[in-house]
This record gives structure tokens, sequence and C-alpha cells, in this order.
């Protein structure tokens, strides 16, 4: 599903290069839950969004479904990332000009027109009394919940979550981690960073990888 070879990847700052992922060598399986942890600033936000094709590496190669996103033109990337991924940000990213119903039908970068669905999807989470409102209008949980619908409503082959649930309370994170599991189940593959504590990943997890100084180490 998702093959990741030799990847590094480094910003410059005042002309000093500063490495944050160092080699990287990995294979996420199709319908797994691979969670990476690690310490704020370890790097877990850069190797998710490396993953997505959205930050370019240094060296390295990713490929999911077999093809090699950074030899994709960047028109094709973009649709081939709105295909095959869903990504959960952790500060949502939902366009504000648009209700919660149509950040969710915007799903994978284009506007879709099953509103039935969506609106179902948004009662299952418990946001169908909000599907008027407008990002600016909602908490912070019914944001999340609101990001994730978009994320997983055009039923991505693979769910890329971001920190999730890491500004919410104990209920909207449960809501959160529950529906990532149900789509889990139904076959997508999820690639879940955060600094939460274990033993509240390892119920939803396959495998726990952890990342620290550019290097992922099995726990």
């Amino acid at each position: 599903m998702i093959i990741i070879k030799g990847l590094k990847k480094e910003f410059r700052k005042s002309g000093k290069a500063i490495p944050v992922l160092d080699g990287i060598d990995l294979t996420v399986s199709k319908g797994e839950w691979l969670t990476v942890t690690g310490k704020s600033g370890a790097g877990k936000s850069t190797l998710l969004y490396t993953i997505a094709g959205l930050l370019r590496p240094t060296s390295g190669s990713v490929s999911v479904n077999g093809t090699d996103l950074f030899s994709l033109p960047g028109g094709t990337l973009t649709r081939f990332r709105g295909a095959n991924l869903g990504i959960i940000f952790q500060s949502f990213h939902l366009f504000p000009q648009l209700t919660v119903l149509q950040n969710v039908l915007v799903s994978g970068g284009r506007l879709h027109s099953n509103s039935a669905e969506a609106e179902a999807l948004l009662d299952k989470m418990g946001l169908l009394a909000r599907k008027s409102h407008y990002p600016s209008e909602l908490s912070v949980g019914e944001k999340q919940r609101t990001a994730l619908a978009r994320a997983v409503f055009c039923k991505p082959a693979c769910l890329l979550a971001d920190e999730p649930t890491g500004n919410l309370d104990q209920e909207n994170g449960a809501t959160v981690m529950e529906t990532l599991k149900s789509f889990n189940c139904a076959g997508a593959t999820v690639v879940f960073v955060t600094h939460k504590p274990l033993r509240e990943c390892e119920p939803f997890s396959n495998r726990i990888l952890s990342l620290d100084r550019g290097k992922l180490q099995t726990l």
C-alpha cells in the first residue's frame, strides 16, 4: 500500500541544513492501522505530509498503491492524492466560506453532488444540526469532526491523520477514534501520528512506531 525508501527531509534556516527525517524505510500494508508516536517537533507531521505528497523529500521515494508520488507532475499528483488519500489536519484546514455540508462535499478536492449521503455521515457524527453553519461558528470538536467527515466521505484507500485528537476533550476524541476505526475495519489503511500516551493508541493500532532524531523505532 505505502512503500517508503531512504526518505530524508531537511529544512534550511539561515543557510544551515536542519535534518528532520533521516533515511526512513517503511512499508505500511493495505488495511493496517499504523500509529507513529513522538515528542512535539520530532517530525511526525513532516513524515505524514511527505507521505501525502504535500512536502517533497530531500531524497528518497514514497509509493502509494504502486505509484511513485514524486514522479508525478503537480496536477497529476493533486488528482492522485484526491482519489487515494484522505488527510485529517490538526489545524482542520476547513474552507471558511463554505458551510459544514459544503466542506464535506469537496472531499478529495472535487465537488460531490450526493448531499443526502453527506448528510447521513454528518448525522452519524452528530453534526447534522450544524450542516448550514460556517467553520467560525463551530467549536473545536465540531471543526475536527467536520474535517474528519470531509476526509472519509469519498472513501479513500488510505487515511492520514495528523494529531486529530490532540486538541479535543475525551468525548470528541473518542468519536474521532471510533470513526477512524470503523473505516479501518472496512478496509482503509490508517497512518495516525500522535503524542498521546501509548495506552490510548494500542486498542486501535496494528503497529506502533516511535519517531526520534529522524529515525523510526519499533515499540
